[in-house]
Formats: structure tokens, C-alpha cells, sequence
């Protein structure tokens, strides 16, 4: 029997393997709503930022520019890095790095530090969008993934109308380091 004709048969060509493919989309789409939530959320804490940090509220916009610059320069690098680090490696690497730069922003005792953190968050983050995206179309077949990316959608479109409630709830009842 040719590869073929094997492929056509009920082997799955998912990237997914044996593993349910929702709960990948899930799992990527919970990355996805907790980066676009991170761009939204600190918008509302950025008065309790400046005041907590000694910062004026035109140096404390920098919390915020430095964030989507430097996700905005690493998505095109993305695929580069990808075909170099692996896919999944790459992902696993933004992740981490996003995550360990979102610990430390919330530690950064002044604001120079905050914002060398937020790029090495904004890097970590630019290059999950792409890699999320690739992820779901080798998963689903082709005649599922617009409901996967139906899913990845959902995720993006419903963080950053909820960061600023949560944003302003976590700043008002806690801290803004949360």
C-alpha cells in the first residue's frame, strides 16, 4: 500500500497526533486571552503605576508604548525563529518568557525596570500570535478550523473588554503589581 493511500485512510494528518485537538485550541487560546488581556489591563492602572513609581503620567505611557513595540517587532521574526528553534519550541519559549517578564514587571521596584520587562514581555508575547495560529491550522483539518479559529477569535475579542474591568478591580482592591 503506497503513503498515499495510507494517509487517505484513517490515519489522521493532524499535528495534534492521538490528542483531542480541542484541548489544544483551548489551551492556545487561553495563552492568547491572557496576552491580549495584558495589553488592555494596564492601561487602567497607569495613574497607581506613575504615583507608585515617582513617574510622571507622559514617562508612565512608556509601560504601555515599549509593550507594543516590542511585540510589534518580533512578529515578523517570528516565522524566521520558528523554521530555526522548531514550532513548538519556539511557542514553549514565548510562553515561558512571557510569563517569567509578566512576574517580574509586577516585582519591578522603579519605573526603568518596569519597562525593561514590559519589552522582554512584549517580545515573549509578539511571537506567540503567530506560532498560536500555526498551531491551529496543523491541528484541524481543514473543514474544523473555522471553528477552531472561531474559538482563538472569541479569546481575542473578549480580553481586552474585560482587562480594564479586571484591571481596575485588581488595582483597586490589591495592588497594581498584580
Amino acid at each position: 500500500m503506497s503513503d498515499a493511500a495510507t494517509v487517505q485512510g484513517n490515519e489522521s494528518r493532524s499535528a495534534a497526533g492521538g490528542r483531542n485537538p480541542w484541548l489544544i485550541a483551548i489551551v492556545v487560546s487561553i495563552a492568547t486571552f491572557m496576552l491580549v488581556l495584558d495589553t488592555s489591563i494596564a492601561n487602567v492602572a497607569l495613574r497607581n503605576i506613575a504615583g507608585s513609581l515617582a513617574a510622571g503620567m507622559d514617562e508612565s505611557t512608556w509601560v504601555i508604548t515599549t509593550y507594543l513595540v516590542a511585540n510589534s517587532v518580533i512578529i515578523p521574526v517570528s516565522g524566521w525563529l520558528t523554521s530555526v528553534v522548531g514550532r513548538k519550541r519556539y511557542y514553549m519559549i514565548c510562553v515561558a518568557t512571557f510569563t517569567f517578564a509578566s512576574l517580574l514587571c509586577g516585582l519591578a521596584p522603579n519605573l526603568p525596570t518596569l519597562i525593561a520587562f514590559r519589552i522582554l514581555q512584549g517580545l515573549g508575547g509578539g511571537g506567540m500570535a503567530p506560532s498560536e495560529q500555526s498551531i491551529l491550522a496543523d491541528t484541524f483539518p481543514p473543514e474544523k478550523r473555522s471553528q477552531a479559529f472561531a474559538l482563538y477569535g472569541i479569546a481575542v475579542i473578549v480580553a481586552p473588554t474585560v482587562g480594564p474591568t479586571i484591571g481596575g478591580w485588581l488595582t483597586d482592591n490589591f495592588s497594581w503589581h498584580w
